[in-house]
């Protein structure tokens, strides 16, 4: 008899998916609600030969139950992430569930695992899944070199208040109100800030949310922007960009 266990952390999903299963002939022997729950399960019985596992659970993502003990059983998702997800989903697990699951779904995807039982071939990479979910750091960059003469200086970008376009010449200004020459244009500088701390607030100016010393209403629907240092120039953030701006900030 396939033995099924249910890794869920919304007890009112675990029980309709037992009741579902229970349809189809299949009694899970355990439903559990948590990642410490499911360790300290695994470590103290057989492991079963199906999983049904929901991603996100009350103490964590479920995959930091693989980082404490080895799962031995097949997975079916049990997920509400977008297609995109899924697609890579069914590529490194049996087979992926969106909720709420259907009927129809559940008894394909339990046909889909007894196919593969007889194969053998059940195995996924937790890794590409783990990307997938929680997507991995990207390496920006943490400091910018400028040629000053014949020398090169380091600069930091935590202490970097904007970088803008002038005379088709980028520059970088200081915290310490400096300003330098980056070879970079702001289209490069895209891919290569956080995005978290650096914002384009127009064609012209890449600020640090770390900077903004004031926010101000603008003309036309506009914001005026007051950095700590830097006064060159006013800071606007065009009108197609106040909204996203606005997410940003908050």
């Amino acid at each position: 008899m396939m033995k099924v266990i249910i890794i869920e952390d919304e007890k009112p999903a675990a029980r309709r998916l037992s009741r579902m299963l229970n349809e189809l002939g299949i009694e899970p022997i355990a439903m559990l609600h948590s990642v410490e729950e499911s360790v300290n399960w695994f470590y103290n019985n057989e492991h079963p030969d199906l999983l049904f596992l929901d991603i996100q659970l009350s103490d964590g993502l479920s995959f930091e139950i693989f980082e404490e003990v080895e799962v031995k059983s097949a997975i079916i998702f049990t997920t509400a992430y977008d297609e995109y997800a899924l697609k890579a989903f069914k590529l490194n697990s049996v087979d992926y569930l969106l909720k709420p699951i259907d009927n129809e779904e559940l008894e394909n995807a339990i046909n889909q695992f007894k196919k593969l039982q007889s194969s053998a071939n059940i195995g996924f990479n937790i890794e590409q899944i783990k990307k997938l979910v929680a997507p991995s750091q990207k390496d920006f960059k943490k400091r910018f070199t400028v040629k000053i003469g014949q020398h090169l200086k380091m600069i930091s970008v935590a202490t970097i208040e904007c970088f803008y376009s002038e005379n088709k010449a980028t520059h970088i200004h200081t915290i310490d109100n400096r300003t330098y020459l980056l070879e970079d244009t702001l289209e490069q500088l895209e891919d290569k800030l956080d995005s978290e701390i650096f914002f384009r607030v127009s064609r012209k100016y890449f600020v640090n949310i770390n900077a903004i010393k004031d926010i101000i209403s603008y003309t036309n629907s506009r914001l005026k922007l007051i950095l700590q240092s830097y006064n060159a120039d006013e800071i606007i953030v065009s009108r197609e960009r106040v909204k996203e701006f606005k997410n940003w900030i908050e």
